[in-house]
């Protein structure tokens, strides 16, 4: 099939200035926000709630893991997609059904009665909030003029740093004294006011050149998606060269390669590969993986330190992660202001670097760290994100045309979403093999007496280790509360051994995505240029 391109050029900047979408800029902000809010307040507090809901629905570990990668996997395959819906039929028509959708399937989950239901249940929340999330952003690049934008984006930030804030603290006051589901009704009154708003205040604007999806490429895309996502879910579990994981990254890359040149043909793209011209959004995307490794990798393992190895509970530990949503309430304006004069290179660099800076002060955790000890790391690590997460948003969503920007979004979504969950499998596979290397050094002479009573007892306690726990059913076997501390101690150990290496790995990362910084520019398109977008 021969490909048909369309051109358009994109107006000077004084030209757009004028033609945002027509209602007030900054309500539209806080009416997308809201939408947002219950994305973030759900993703804070499922790991406080999952517990106690596994607990209540008689579920099992891998029953969990379920409910979380049903929803991990919705939302990566879908938010590309997602972001072109919207370029095509508008995007406040589809941020409102992702609204509504978003509240219905969280009241549908916390109404539900089995395991089975309440997995159905988180994948179509996935797909609805991967409606949402591009068609937020791309509202916001038409409702602000270019040279506002990225004051929108580090307001943007500090509202959803609110909400982070709250969200582990919320979660835990209506977990501990309300219910699991409650944690889920909460979206309901939070979604009728973003509707609400919404409908009065978004002024919707949508591509007069794009007028179809490219289902083909819908088809490729979501099984490109789901095989690498799916990969990096499983590999930990299966093992890296394990036939099942080559099999899924195969297909992945072949899936990719197709994708690639049918996207080259189509007429209308789904992913118009143009885009990538512009070394500012390719850098941007990148950027954004990085950064999302770094940081999603390296904090996932904070919660088990917090509550396997302190002791302390679902509340205390949202408590002690405080520093840094809080912290990004005051960064993210103050990144935007400094993108503004400096521009994206030496803010997102220096972003990069203070974030690298506290990456190996959480290197250097002790076992019994104070709140100080750890909240100082992650008041340091708000201001280190802050200018990236504003800036290669900004560099992403700004430097895409305006019939582009749902797709543009997707694209910055996605990009978060693998970044992380490659950042939690690789430094996880990082962390466990660190554990397996020192655990056994740190029982001496117990490690034996466990395999002589159960053969291959240390391995299961390496699997136990990388959550900084002794499984309850070994520590029941154990009479001797002096050889129990011994195990306990080296668990932990261990444990603090494989987190450190993990943010040390991080630390590198950070490092090197800030020399990779310098090589982007500011959301802004060169004057009369001509971009193809089908």
């Amino acid at each position: 099939m021969a490909a048909h391109a369309k051109t358009t050029v994109e107006p000077p900047p004084s030209a757009e200035a004028k033609d945002v979408s027509g209602g007030n800029p900054w309500l539209t902000l806080l009416a997308v926000c809201l939408g947002v809010i219950m994305v973030m307040l759900d993703g804070t507090v499922m790991g406080i709630a999952a517990p106690v809901m596994g607990a209540e629905l008689k579920a099992t570990l891998s029953d969990m893991q379920w409910v979380t990668n049903g929803y991990l996997l919705a939302l990566a395959v879908f938010l590309i997609t997602a972001g072109k819906l919207g370029d095509i039929y508008g995007h406040k028509r589809v941020f409102l059904v992702g609204v509504a959708g978003f509240a219905i399937s969280s009241a549908a989950i916390a109404l539900s009665g089995s395991v089975l239901m309440l997995i159905i249940f988180r994948v179509l929340q996935g797909l609805f909030g991967a409606l949402l999330q591009p068609a937020a952003l791309a509202l916001l690049r038409s409702a602000f003029p270019k040279d506002k934008l990225n004051q929108a984006m580090g307001a943007w930030g500090a509202i959803i740093g609110l909400s982070s804030a709250a969200g582990p603290i919320l979660g835990g006051l209506l977990v501990e004294n309300v219910s699991w589901q409650s944690v889920f009704y909460i979206n309901i009154p939070v979604g009728i006011i973003a509707l609400v708003m919404g409908i009065m205040i978004i002024k919707d604007r949508r591509s007069s050149t794009l007028s179809r999806i490219d289902w083909p490429g819908v088809v490729v895309l979501s099984g490109m998606m789901f095989s690498l996502v799916w990969t990096i879910i499983k590999a930990p579990e299966w093992g890296w060269t394990d036939a099942k994981t080559l099999i899924f990254g195969a297909a992945f890359v072949l899936l990719a390669a197709a994708f690639i040149w049918w996207q080259s043909k189509a007429k209308q793209p789904l992913v118009p590969l143009s885009l990538f011209k512009n070394p500012s959004i390719s850098i941007g995307t990148v950027l954004m993986m990085m950064v999302a490794f770094a940081m999603f990798g390296a904090m996932f393992f904070l919660g088990f330190f917090f509550q396997g190895v302190h002791g302390l509970s679902p509340l205390e530990a949202g408590l002690r992660m405080l520093p840094m949503s809080a912290g990004m309430i005051v960064a993210s304006p103050l990144a935007a202001m400094a993108i503004g004069k400096l521009g994206p290179k030496i803010t997102m660099a220096v972003g990069l670097l203070i974030t690298a800076v506290a990456m190996f002060l959480m290197s250097q955790l002790s076992m019994d760290a104070s709140f100080v000890e750890s909240g100082l790391p992650f008041l340091i690590l708000a201001f280190g994100l802050s200018p990236v997460f504003v800036g290669a948003t900004e560099i992403i969503v700004g430097n895409a045309p305006m019939e582009l920007a749902g797709a543009a979004g997707g694209i910055q979504q996605s990009a978060m979403q693998v970044g992380g969950a490659l950042g939690t499998a690789i430094l996880g596979a990082v962390m466990a093999g660190t554990i397996s290397d020192k655990l056994s050094g740190y029982l001496g002479p117990v490690a034996a007496g466990m395999e002589q009573q159960a053969p291959g007892a240390v391995a299961g306690l390496e699997k136990a280790a990388a959550f900084g726990t002794v499984p309850p059913e070994l520590a029941q076997k154990i009479p001797d509360p002096g050889v129990l501390q011994v195990i306990t101690d080296a668990v932990h150990r261990a444990f603090m051994d494989g987190m450190h290496t993990a943010f040390t790995v991080s630390t590198i990362v950070a490092v090197i995505t800030a020399g990779l910084a310098l090589f982007v520019r500011s959301g802004r398109k060169v004057e009369g240029e001509p971009v193809h977008i089908g």
